[in-house]
């Protein structure tokens, strides 16, 4: 493994760690979703964005530059989250550094997808209640925004 990986391993196993809800309504799945609206129109970034409270969708936005596989992206990426209960491109990362895939553990590509940009919304003491996604940039970078987005919303 390289030295590059288990730090990007460790950090981002920090964000989900430090990154807890004390609650999450359908207030505030939407006033999340804004949140990172916002911050991709101030960035113009081609982005949708989706942020659900357990399997319910309550927000979802495209904005320019996207296409209905992004959507796709999405679907793929909150299964991820909801079959492991950890980030999207935690897993990519942890499957990369085993040498493995979601398909050499029987998931489809299609159906799934260990990239970057899906983040449990998690309640300390209960678990993962949401999921919060965003795709259209490099897998670390819809990472990112997610985190900052989140980390902004908890401040």
């Amino acid at each position: 493994m390289s030295e590059d990986l288990t730090a990007t391993i460790a950090q981002v196993e920090q964000q989900e760690h430090d990154l807890l809800f004390g609650r999450f309504t359908h207030d505030d799945a939407w006033q999340l979703g804004c949140l990172l609206v916002e911050l991709a129109t101030e960035r113009d970034l081609p982005v949708t964005i989706d942020v659900r409270r357990g399997r319910q969708q309550v927000f979802h936005a495209a904005r320019p530059g996207t296409a209905a596989d992004n959507d796709r992206w999405v679907e793929r990426k909150v299964r991820v989250v909801e079959q492991f209960g950890a980030s999207s491109y935690l897993i990519g990362l942890r499957l990369r550094d085993k040498g493995t895939s979601l398909k050499k553990l029987g998931l489809p590509s299609a159906e799934y997808a260990a990239h970057g940009g899906a983040f449990p919304v998690q309640i300390e003491g209960v678990g993962v209640v949401g999921v919060v996604t965003v795709s259209g940039l490099p897998q670390a970078d819809d990472h990112a925004l997610v985190v900052e987005a989140i980390r902004s919303f908890l401040a």
